[in-house]
């Protein structure tokens, strides 16, 4: 299964769901990274340092970094949705048999 790096802008509550579904999610804040002012490029480095696809509602900055450079360990951008669960069961469903991000970006969206 993926493990998968969460910024410090990314719900916990949607956090907690993939993990109880057996992903393996990191928190930027328990990586000792938050609030410390990295640029997103940062974030992403970061992130597949530790070999990890990381997450985030910051959609905009990530698909353009993803454009700019997509030599990376994966990228999960979503629009945020109060209805956290239904958030997260999107993310595993769209994670569920991969197994490497390599490179990629997934787009998860609330819906209509």
């Amino acid at each position: 299964m993926l493990a998968l790096y969460a910024d410090e802008n990314f719900p916990l509550p949607v956090i907690e769901e993939p993990r109880r579904l057996g992903f393996d999610v990191l928190t930027m804040y328990e990586d000792g990274k938050a609030n410390h002012s990295l640029t997103d490029k940062d974030v992403l480095r970061i992130a597949s340092e530790r070999n990890r696809a990381l997450l985030t509602v910051n959609r905009r900055h990530f698909i353009q970094l993803h454009r700019t450079d997509p030599n990376h360990t994966g990228i999960i951008v979503c629009t945020f949705d109060p209805n956290f669960v239904g958030q997260a069961q999107r993310i595993a469903n769209a994670l569920r048999d991969r197994t490497n991000l390599e490179n990629e970006l997934i787009k998860i969206y609330r819906p209509a």
